[in-house]
Parts: C-alpha cells; structure tokens; sequence
C-alpha cells in the first residue's frame, strides 16, 4: 500500500505571461514536506489577502512527501523515512492542529524512553536526564557503565569550564570535544548525530545542528547550566497552565503520512501536476517586471512570476546553471550521503530481548554495518499487533555507503546477521521491507550557514527566485513546514507592492 493514500487529481494549466492587473502565479517545485508546506501557506495567505493567486506544484514522482512515506500493512504501520515531529520545535504540531488532525497525534511511549548506546559489544543505557548530550542529573550518570571515571568526571568539569569568547562556528566534534571530553563525543554525540545526519562529527557544523549547544554556552555560559536552565523552565511552565509538558517525540496514530494526506487534501487552490520533471528555469522579461520560463521535460512551459525550488541543492543546480552558474555552483557545495531503512517484523514470543526503550545507536569504532535501530513498536502504540515487534535499522551513511547498493535480499540478511548479534533474534521475520534514499541526507559542514546566506544574497539580482527545504536551514520536518512558510511570507510581501 503506497504511504499517501489519497491521490489528487492532476490538473494541466497553460499559462501566459501576467500583468500586476491578473493573476500571479507561483510555480513550487518539488512536492516533499517543505515544497507541500511553502504551496499551502502560499495558497492559505493569499485568500486571506483577497490577493489573485495561483500555484503550481511541480514534483517528478507519483507520489507527494519525499522522504515522508508510511507503508500500512495489515496492522503495522512502518516508516520509511521520518517517524516523528520534535515537539521542541512547535512548527510541525502547529500545521497539524491547522490541517484538523492535531487529535491524531499520539505521543511516545516515555514509559520505555531509555535509549541505548552499543559500546564494547555491549548495549548500555544512556544515563537519564541528558538534554542533548549535557547531564542534569549527576546520579544517573555516576551509575553509567557506559563511561569510564575519568570520562564522567571530564563530564562533569563542564559546568566550571568559561564560554568561548569567538561566536565563530565549529566542527560538532571540536565543540563536544572542548565542553565535555573526548569520551563524550565517542560515546554519546558521534552516535547521536549519525543516526540523526546520517553523518561525521568531525566536519559537521555545530551552528548549523545543533544550535542550542551553543546557545547553552553563550546565555548560559556552558551546556550544563544551559540545560539546567531549560530544565527549570519547562518546569515552569508546566507547574503554570496546569499541563504537563508533551513528549519530545509525536506522530499521528497512522504514521507521518497522514500529513501529507492531510495538506493534499487541503490543496484545492493548487494545480498539482505530478510525474514531471523541471528541466530547467530561465528569466525573461524587463528590469522591475522580472518572470521565468519553467521548462518542462514533455516540452511544454509555464510562464510565472515566481519559482519556489524545494529540491535538493544539487537538482536546483541543474536547473539554474543555465542563467546563473554561480547560484548552481555554490548549491553543488552541499554534499549529500544515501541511507536506506530496513524494517523487520517478528513474533513477540521470537525475541527474547525486553526492548525495554527506544532503540539503540552504535558507535563508530564498534565496526558494525548498521548506523541505529528503533524499536518503532515500542517508541510508539499503534505500530504492530500486540503479538509482534517491528524493529527498524539504519544502513549506509557517511563512509559506508557501498552498502545503500545492495540488492534487498542481501540489506535483509545483513540486517538479520546484525540484530542477531546484537539482540539475539535468529527467528525469520514475519515481514520485511527495504527503503534506499539515494543521495538523499545533506551535509552541514562548519560555514554552512554563512553558504546559505551567500546563495540567498545571489539571488538578489532575480527576485522571485527563492530556496527552501532541508539542504538550507534544518534537515527535521518541522525546520522544512518552518521554511516552507517563511518562503511563502517572503514571496508574498514581494509580490504585494505589484498590485
């Protein structure tokens, strides 16, 4: 079963050039979360604005989400590509309390919160009350057998270590490095971050993933106090109106792809034409009356006033190498990795381990050839009967992703061979599904946001052009619903003094 159900009807349009007296029309190109955000608001203001307005999405699959895809069978519910929305960043609820399907959220199970790390051939819990990777609770990490004495004291020395004076960025492994050791980032953040970037610590840019480290340093002067601090004000608030915060983690009870269910459905001023490719984008027109030619690859055109691209850098490149080598140059600096997701379903009475939490992440000196696991059956209700499990694995990555090419019999068996050393399961699984993202994970490296303002500022000379989506400012799909309406805002007021 395909993860979006409802398929809306494709609609051709011919468009000529516009006026400020008619209609302006916006093409978005790329129909994944951020490109399905940025038309939705995009339509949603400018009915609200009584602006004349129409949008075509553009996006070269069948299918709308991107990397968003649920696949439902018979009662499990699996995810090929995001599980869940970060409810530190409000951006994603929002949208679904906007879309009438805020009661379909369910949290985790925080019951079972505890997460793994798999070091010396062992799996070891992560000591409770991290925020992040910086301890609030000193027992728990004084129990740790994940950490060495020395490892957890180097810890704990954070809380009297000065801020750095330079607001300069950094690599991710120079910041944990400097602030909390080096058995820290081995045991800890390197993990972390390659089950969430599919990437390397060494290059990657703390500004750019995990800002709050930072800001924990600078307002607070280190991360412990910043966490600390976080920790009392959640309290706070809490204690406030009377509603114990929400999980860190939520989803809809039918997986992610109820949100793209939901805001196709909620298209109705968006002609949607899907299967088709843009091959390219060319300005035309005068100075102070800019539009694009939108080529399409069975030949035909659109004439707009504005393009929204919401494809990876590299394929917005191609697009407008044409007229701005410079623009397709610097998008071509962002890298990207491939990853694939393995999901294998057991009989409860097969596994004999409790997966008494959310899953595990292994550190890269263990050598093995998955990345993480979660326990999706655990993590969340609603994902298996109660006489199974469904365990998900992570393959691929930053320097192991030969294995993304392996056919689907062989990423299964790989699979199995790993959680069998790890959790002891050697029972067939009763189902199995495989899900490749070629080229799919962006890389922030140290500088990346100050690349990202470099491009935003070559676009400047072709108003009208706008990026957004994951390869900017936030790979999480509540950062790519932000963008989306943060383009949408922008494109809008620029087109407002035309009228």
């Amino acid at each position: 079963m395909s993860g979006t159900n409802h398929r809306p009807r494709m609609r051709r349009t011919q468009s000529s050039a516009l006026s400020p007296q008619s209609s302006y029309h916006v093409v978005v190109i790329g129909g994944g979360i951020a490109g399905l955000s940025t038309a939705y608001a995009l339509q949603e203001q400018a009915r609200l604005a009584r602006m004349p307005f129409t949008c075509t999405l553009i996006e070269a699959r069948q299918r709308l989400g991107g990397v968003i895809l649920t696949e439902r069978v018979d009662d499990f519910v699996i995810e090929a590509g995001p599980d869940s929305l970060l409810t530190q960043k409000p951006w994603g609820l929002d949208l679904c309390y906007t879309l009438g399907i805020g009661d379909r959220l369910i949290g985790t199970n925080d019951r079972q919160r505890k997460v793994y790390i798999l070091w010396g051939g062992r799996l070891h819990p992560l000591p409770e009350g991290l925020v992040l990777i910086a301890p609030t609770r000193f027992m728990p990490l004084l129990r740790s057998r994940l950490l060495s004495w020395p490892g957890k004291i180097r810890m704990g020395l954070e809380y009297f270590l000065p801020p750095r004076s330079s607001n300069g960025d950094e690599s991710l492994a120079g910041f944990v490095r400097r602030r909390l050791g080096r058995e820290a980032l081995e045991k800890i953040a390197d993990p972390l971050l390659a089950g969430i970037y599919a990437g390397s610590s060494d290059g990657m840019s703390v500004l750019a993933t995990f800002p709050r480290l930072r800001e924990f340093e600078r307002i607070h002067g280190g991360l412990i106090r910043g966490a600390l601090a976080q920790r009392r004000a959640l309290r706070q608030a809490s204690s406030t109106n009377g509603h114990p915060p929400p999980t860190l983690f939520m989803a809809p009870q039918g997986g992610m792809a109820e949100i793209v269910e939901a805001l196709s459905r909620r298209l109705d001023q968006v002609v949607l034409r899907l299967g088709q490719t843009v091959q390219r984008v060319t300005p035309h027109g005068a100075a102070g009356k800019q539009g694009y030619v939108v080529h399409l690859d069975d030949a035909t055109t659109l004439q707009v006033d504005a393009v929204v691209f919401a494809t990876p850098a590299p394929i917005t490149a191609t697009m407008v190498e044409g007229f701005h080598p410079r623009l397709a140059m610097a998008l071509r600096t962002i890298s990207y990795v491939s990853s694939a997701t393995v999901s294998l379903a057991y009989r409860r009475d097969d596994v004999s381990h409790p997966l008494d939490g959310f899953g595990f992440l292994i550190g890269k000196r263990e050598g093995r050839r998955i990345m993480a696991a979660t326990w999706s059956s655990t993590k969340f209700s609603y994902r298996a009967p109660a006489d199974a499990v469904l365990i998900r694995s992570f393959v691929g990555g930053a320097g192991r992703e030969d294995l993304v090419g392996l056919d689907d019999l062989a990423l299964i068996q790989l699979v199995r061979e790993e959680l069998g050393a790890m959790l002891g399961i050697t029972a067939t699984p009763l189902l199995a599904r495989v899900y490749r993202w070629e080229r799919a994970n962006p890389q922030y490296v140290v500088g990346h946001l100050e690349r990202v303002d470099a491009m935003e500022q070559l676009l400047v000379p072709y108003p009208g052009l706008y990026l957004t989506g994951s390869a900017y400012r936030g790979v999480g799909v509540p950062d790519c619903i932000h963008q989306g309406t943060q383009t949408a805002e922008r494109l809008l007021a620029a087109l407002a003094p035309l009228r």
